[in-house]
């Protein structure tokens, strides 16, 4: 593996956005090639390293895509690299509940050898800031915490009280961050708001981390510490398909723009490589594309624009034909509303016989699911891992045939060509549904 460096910190909020975002951009324009990494099923956070480092973003999730294929994917993103940086997620040591730090960040250092640098967030504290170093390097003796980024610190007398309260740790503090408010980004109920539809304020916003890393961190030390970690061999995760060799390329639509941003990188290569000629569309202003042979519709906010999608009548009815024709279907989350009837008291697409409605509540956490119905997708009794991160509820207004089994009940709705529901999957674990939804789409071509 290239040299790397994963940026944890004690908890939500510290900044590790900021400084992770910071350092991709910071070192690319220093002359590196940068890899860009987030730990967990974030969907925005990747797309603002996209910004930082010109490379796809990518996400590492030992709960979604088993700990086995960490590694993998990591050197599948990493090539062409010659340094990663990986964002973490809440706390260092925080995983899925119920587990001892399973899928956390130190779960995944721990899987890549890499060594960790700490943003912690010093606003509220001064020497104390010592004794949450020094906990967190004495919690796991296994994760190796090779420097300290102090953020948001207020002056330079502060500066220098923290500086004491680490200095007995043995942990070198790598920089320090003061506060800069050029550094808010907009947010909504799901998050920040992704960098795709914010395009000039992400810009700015990543131009402005870099600058504060540039000024307030040790850059070379940073360097210095991503080409610490030791040696670790692993083979590059590779989207190979045993569909790959067919000579039938058939369409498969894959909705993106501003409602559909929330998608892995992994899934269109593995629809690559499954045979299948991926097209992207906006879905607020184009129609199916030519010669559509299969439709993937992933996450998204379409609750935040449900009249301007509701406004493009012409894909409403394009979809609503399809389906009806036969049309093979995977939709996740943003999906599933956009093929109910309305959303919000708005006309959809009309495939699901169901109506969904923006709520207060939030659904959020992994979950494992059980293939409720067989699909041309999953096989009844199917076991996944996936993760559900909305605010949105549907109401059913028939009987319809579930598309898993939770430990809560059923969710998400099946027809014979249509696997809809709010389960988030990392293709990666499950390389053949990709495979059946691009043989599905052969089918109907032929």
């Amino acid at each position: 593996m290239i040299p790397r460096v994963v940026v944890a910190a004690p908890a939500s909020g510290a900044g590790k956005t900021t400084v992770a975002v910071g350092l991709m951009a910071a070192l690319r324009r220093a002359g590196h090639v940068v890899a860009g990494f987030k730990v967990g099923p974030d969907y925005i956070d990747p797309g603002f390293h996209a910004v930082a480092t010109g490379r796809p973003g990518r996400n590492l999730d030992p709960m979604l895509s088993g700990e086995e294929l960490v590694g993998p994917l990591f050197g599948h993103g990493a090539e062409g690299a010659d340094l990663a940086v990986v964002e973490g997620v809440m706390g260092l040591y925080d995983g899925a509940l119920g587990t001892e730090g399973f899928s956390s960040t130190a779960h995944v250092a721990k899987l890549l050898k890499s060594p960790v640098v700490l943003v912690v967030d010093a606003s509220a504290a001064g020497r104390s800031v010592g004794a949450v170093v020094q906990g967190f390097v004495a919690f796991d003796t296994e994760i190796r915490i090779v420097g300290v980024i102090l953020n948001k610190v207020g002056s330079d007398r502060h500066e220098a009280e923290v500086r004491a309260g680490v200095a007995p740790t043995g942990v070198p503090v790598l920089g320090v961050l003061r506060r800069d408010t050029r550094l808010t980004v907009p947010s909504r109920h799901l998050g920040l708001i992704p960098a795709n539809e914010q395009q000039t304020q992400a810009e700015q916003a990543v131009d402005a981390a870099a600058e504060l890393v540039r000024q307030g961190v040790d850059l070379q030390a940073v360097i210095a510490a991503a080409n610490s970690a030791p040696p670790h061999q692993t083979t590059p995760w590779t989207p190979e398909s045993p569909e790959s060799s067919a000579a039938v390329q058939p369409v498969v639509a894959v909705a993106a723009g501003p409602v559909f941003s929330f998608h892995y990188t992994e899934t269109t290569e593995l629809l690559t490589a499954a045979g299948a000629d991926v097209v992207t569309f906006d879905p607020l202003v184009d129609p199916l594309p030519d010669a559509t042979a299969a439709l993937y519709l992933g996450g998204g906010f379409p609750e935040l624009h449900a009249e301007a999608l509701s406004a493009n009548v012409e894909l409403r009815k394009q979809v609503a034909a399809a389906v009806a024709d036969g049309l093979p279907v995977i939709a996740e989350c943003a999906g599933l509303l956009y093929l109910c009837r309305e959303l919000d008291g708005h006309p959809m697409t009309g495939v699901l016989p169901a109506t969904a409605r923006m709520t207060s509540r939030l659904t959020l956490g992994y979950r494992t699911a059980v293939a409720a119905t067989s699909t041309a997708f999953f096989d009844e009794g199917r076991r996944v891992r996936g993760h559900e991160f909305h605010r949105t509820t549907i109401d059913l207004q028939a009987d319809v045939q579930p598309a898993w089994h939770l430990p809560g009940g059923v969710e998400g709705i099946t027809l014979p060509n249509v696997h809809a529901s709010y389960l988030h999957l990392h293709w990666t674990a499950t390389p053949d549904v990709p495979a059946r939804l691009v043989a599905a789409a052969r089918e109907r071509v032929r």
